[in-house]
């Protein structure tokens, strides 16, 4: 994919002297700042949806598991009943 973007000629010239930093070329450079940027939109966003679950009404109301209902045992159990 082709996309033409019109900048100041300070911030070409930044970006040229960035990706001259790192050995790479400026379109490398601007596919990599745009992967990074993507990626850590993507993660914001999970932490914002985890946050709101956290905070979510529902989830205070909730009864909390025992200690046997996490326990390996009573996770692993019927796996191992199968096996027999």
């Amino acid at each position: 994919m082709t996309i033409q973007v019109n900048l100041k000629p300070e911030t070409e010239a930044h970006l040229i002297a960035q990706a001259t930093m790192q050995g790479i070329s400026v379109d490398r450079y601007l596919e990599l700042l745009i992967e990074r940027h993507l990626a850590t939109s993507a993660e914001s966003e999970w932490k914002l949806i985890l946050d709101q679950l956290g905070r979510s009404p529902s989830l205070a109301k909730a009864l909390p598991l025992s200690d046997e209902a996490i326990s390996r045992e009573s996770i692993y159990q019927e796996r191992e009943e199968q096996q027999l």
